[in-house]
């Protein structure tokens, strides 16, 4: 098991922070950006795998950004 920060860039969040067990990502929070969307986006990718997660938020896009929340985590677990 591995614990993991990953520093976002283009986001409101400035870091993102969950376990890796294998191929499973668990224990996911982020510090700053919309608290309450991130704890549900944190829920509901409890226990997924990193396939999973990059497959359903890898290219969601905040605005203009070039980027979002859910794209960054995305890339955090496949890093």
């Amino acid at each position: 098991m591995e614990e993991i920060t990953y520093k976002t860039t283009g986001t409101c969040a400035w870091a993102i922070h969950f376990t890796r067990d294998g191929d499973r990502i668990s224990n996911i929070s982020f510090e700053g950006g919309c608290n309450g969307n991130l704890k549900a986006l944190s829920r509901l990718c409890d226990g997924m795998s990193v396939q999973e997660i990059r497959d359903k938020l890898l290219g969601n896009l905040c605005g203009s950004k070039g980027t979002s929340c859910a794209d960054q985590l995305a890339r955090a677990v496949g890093s």
